[in-house]
């Protein structure tokens, strides 16, 4: 589960079942990726180097320390971004390839629409392996502009963010000649993202179910401790586990080998030590789950959609998402779960007339994670817990086209 900065029980009061109002506001979502060289080279360099498709590690630009040793460091900053409107909130998201001791680190700086540019905020120290730094979001960084809440940037009162910048800052031991790579980078900002609002009416006309394999997180209730526990907090590594195995990414044998023998579902534990988040103490962030099936050979990211039409675009390109939702007692029928202020499934396809096929990995047995959930009730757990957010992780496939989003 993946409260992550919502109080309980103020969630799930707001999120009881009830009618959307009949004139709603459409939220305003705007998103930005850097993913091929030409697009990587328009951002500046300081002992990077962009080729291949990648920002690589060149020459040192400096030194740094981080968690007791000495590193050399180069940057690469995107250019701005506009949002096009003032947005309330930002999620930045990265592939990245850390080999051996090296790291990275994720910052973040909003412009707002009075023209006030904000500080430098640390959103993630990340490695794909614990040997080198332990992975952490940021700490709450706040001033009159912007604050950090783990995984998210956060407009402060009346401020609203007009443009952004992501900043990632390549590290390797001293004297050594290991060679991170940025292979993406971007972020998308909304506005109003969890306002409520009708329902939207389906685009379907046929069943669509993509092949994905069912997981369920529950299966792991009380194993590895130090990665939060498995069972309930596990909802976030399980799903991105199903949709990187349903493509073929999942570890190998010899990766997880060290996950206890008898242990079912030994995969499931490997992306949970992966995403685990030091500071936020759990497996749910969402920046650190994409990065982690980025390692996989996947591209993947953290977007944010206005509705389940723009999900059935990604169903009918072949492409399953995995989505973030909260729901009081009641909000969603045949859930395995009977409140959540944050859970994450996979959607995996749509029935003609427009309720949602999902993988749930809160069920109890493998054998009843796969469940159809009512399109209106559906929506607004998503809608209205995450403000639409959703892990888009593919190989191949050809992303839909949804105005806004320039991915």
């Amino acid at each position: 589960m993946r409260p992550l900065a919502i109080a309980a029980a103020a969630a799930l009061l707001a999120l009881q079942p009830q009618p959307a109002p009949a004139q709603a506001a459409a939220p305003r979502i705007a998103s930005q990726r850097w993913t091929t060289s030409s697009q990587l080279a328009t951002g500046s360099t300081a002992g990077t180097s962009v080729s291949g498709g990648a920002v690589r590690f060149s020459r040192a630009a400096g030194r740094t320390r981080l968690a007791g040793r000495t590193y050399e460091k180069a940057r690469w900053t995107s250019a701005w971004s506009s949002t096009g409107f003032g947005a309330d909130e930002l999620v930045p998201s990265w592939n990245a390839r850390t080999p051996g001791r090296s790291a990275l680190v994720v910052s973040v700086r909003v412009r707002t629409t009075t023209g006030r540019t904000g500080s430098w905020d640390t959103l993630a120290r990340w490695a794909e392996k614990e040997s080198a730094v332990r992975r952490t979001s940021g700490p709450a960084q706040t001033d009159d502009v912007a604050r950090v809440a783990t995984d998210t940037v956060r407009a402060n009162g009346n401020a609203r963010i007009a443009a952004w910048q992501v900043r990632v800052t390549l590290l390797r031991p001293v004297r050594s000649r290991l060679k991170p790579r940025l292979l993406s980078a971007g972020a998308v900002a909304s506005a109003a993202a969890r306002s409520a609002r009708p329902v939207s009416a389906t685009t379907m006309r046929r069943t669509v179910e993509l092949a994905v394999p069912r997981y369920s997180q529950m299966l792991h209730r009380g194993q590895y401790r130090q990665y939060d526990g498995g069972g309930a907090a596990w909802c976030s590594p399980t799903s991105t586990t199903m949709v990187l195995r349903s493509l073929g990414r999942g570890p190998t044998k010899a990766q997880y080998a060290w996950v206890r023998r008898g242990i079912k579902q030994r995969f499931v534990v490997h992306g949970a030590r992966r995403t685990y988040d030091v500071r936020y103490g759990g497996t749910g962030n969402w920046g650190f789950n994409t990065a982690y099936a980025g390692t996989r050979g996947a591209d993947a990211f953290v977007a944010r959609l206005s509705s389940l039409r723009d999900a059935e675009a990604f169903v009918r390109a072949g492409i399953p998402l995995v989505v973030s939702v909260a729901f009081g007692r009641g909000g969603l029928t045949g859930a395995p779960i009977r409140s959540t202020a944050g859970h994450l499934f996979v959607i995996r396809g749509f029935t003609a007339k427009g309720d949602v096929i999902v993988n749930d990995p809160a069920a109890p047995r493998v054998s009843s994670v796969r469940r159809v959930y009512r399109r209106g009730q559906l929506e607004r757990a998503w809608l209205r817990g995450s403000g639409g957010t959703a892990y888009v992780i593919r190989t191949g496939k050809a992303l839909p086209t949804i105005a806004g989003h320039r991915w």
